[in-house]
């Protein structure tokens, strides 16, 4: 009898975990991969996918507004939220299928089982089997967090339940200033909600460049979106269908839902860890790693949110890659989390990779700073007042560009461009040597030939 069931048991069907599994797979291990609920993972079936296809839904309110500038008119229009999630729901399940097809391609096995930890290498899954696996890879996700308990906190909703409303809230007021929270709040804006958010920071997008954090506070204030900083939702009252919130400071707000996007933790719970002796990173809550994602037991990895250090599926992913090519491909990989591109995907759109001008000026001892705040072509006739911002942060010293921050239409896609430049390391002077293309707003990320602003720390004696 074998010693063991598999090669490697991956305990979550998400980005993450698929690819590890299919990769390993490839590489001759017989693999099984346990998901308790839709493979797909947080991205796919309640994340990243369906919320991307809601942004562009909240656009349309934009292009029939500015259309009116370029001669066009558009009868009223009217929006039905029921089809939107009716469509989103059909996509999702056809991507999920594609998922799980795909793992069954790899010829690795599927549980859809919870599988907990009865020793290091026994997994038991709910259907009472035990495998057991000479590898285990922990790809479990993380899930929203509604921090402390508070009076009315059962009447909140997360971005879990968001994608299932049965209607478009009038009102909603939404907690948090990060990714999440502003994302949801220009969704429901441009669907027609009237959106309140609240944040306990000074500002929205903490750990964000300061010049995109105060654009972005700027135009979605614009929009008619209220945004309340330094205060919490302390209590909430149910009257029938409504709702009030009382917050830290004083004052109070009224909507017909509340959702809350503080934060999410690692799903580390009642996976039988600590029989397993797998140790917990007590920094961040998430499984403690090394370099190779490799836990404190010599057999047992852990990607993704679950080790809560990044939390991006493209992150996930490479980690899982990695993992498979280390430990079955024999050949060892190591991740580099450097100038990772990431996106907001509000209104305006946030693209940003590699440094901060606040954490340039910390690390550099001469720093420029090119920064340009305009109105693009499309404004002159839709009418519209938004503006973009692009700014380049450079190391005066070796001309190297340690950063891009933009924020308007395009900004995501804009940036992983440029993110392949930066990763490069390519210089100020590379920029100005690329040739415009005209008439477009990126032209400006090669046009910028003056320093907005010229940063020189002293060393310290």
């Amino acid at each position: 009898m074998a010693e063991f069931d598999a090669d490697l048991f991956v305990i979550g069907g998400g980005s993450g975990g698929v690819r590890a599994a299919r990769i390993a797979a490839g590489h001759g291990a017989r693999v099984v991969v346990a998901e308790e609920y839709r493979f797909g993972g947080t991205c796919v079936i309640r994340g990243c996918v369906p919320k991307k296809l809601m942004v562009y839904a909240s656009h349309v309110h934009q292009e029939i507004r500015d259309a009116a500038g370029f001669g066009w008119t558009i009868p009223s229009a009217t929006f039905d939220w029921p089809t939107l999630i009716a469509n989103k729901d059909k996509e999702i399940a056809r991507l999920e299928a594609i998922y799980t097809s795909n793992v069954e391609k790899s010829g690795a096995r599927i549980v859809k089982s919870r599988a907990v930890f009865e020793d290091p290498h026994t997994l038991r899954l709910s259907n009472g089997e035990a495998v057991r696996a000479k590898y285990v890879l922990i790809a479990t996700g993380g899930a929203p967090n509604h921090g402390k308990a508070i009076p009315g906190i059962e009447h909140v909703i997360s971005s879990n339940e968001v994608f299932h409303l049965p209607a478009l809230p009038k009102r909603i007021l939404i907690q948090g200033g990060g990714y999440i929270a502003l994302e949801f709040a220009c969704i429901f804006a441009g669907l027609g909600s009237d959106v309140t958010v609240v944040y306990r920071g000074e500002n929205i997008l903490r750990g964000f460049d300061e010049d995109v954090r105060h654009h972005v506070r700027t135009e979605m204030e614009k929009e008619g979106i209220t945004i309340l900083t330094g205060c919490t939702v302390a209590a909430i009252d149910k009257h029938g269908s409504e709702y009030t919130s009382h917050l830290s400071n004083g004052s109070s707000v009224a909507s017909d839902q509340m959702m809350f996007a503080i934060g999410r933790h690692p799903s580390v719970a009642n996976l039988g860890l600590e029989k397993a002796g797998v140790a917990i990173n007590p920094d961040n809550g998430g499984i403690a790693v090394d370099e190779f994602c490799q836990t404190s037991v010599p057999h047992i990895y852990a990607i993704g949110d679950v080790t809560h250090r990044i939390n991006l599926t493209p992150v996930a992913i490479r980690e899982g890659h990695a993992f498979a090519d280390t430990v079955f491909g024999k050949r060892p990989v190591k991740v580099d989390y450097s100038d990772i591109p990431t996106a907001v995907f509000s209104q305006p759109e946030v693209g940003t990779v590699g440094l901060t001008e606040s954490q340039a000026r910390a690390r550099y001892t001469h720093v420029d700073i090119y920064k340009s705040d305009f109105r693009p072509i499309k404004a002159t006739l839709s009418g519209s007042q938004g503006r973009i911002l692009m700014k380049l942060i450079v190391d005066a010293s070796t001309d190297r560009v340690l950063g891009c921050h933009i924020v308007g239409p395009e900004a995501a896609e804009l940036i992983q461009v440029i993110g392949i430049a930066v990763k490069m390391k390519a210089t100020k002077a590379d920029f100005d040597a690329t040739m415009a293309l005209h008439p477009t707003a990126a032209e400006e990320l090669v046009t910028m030939r003056t320093p907005t602003a010229r940063h020189v720390r002293e060393a310290a004696e």
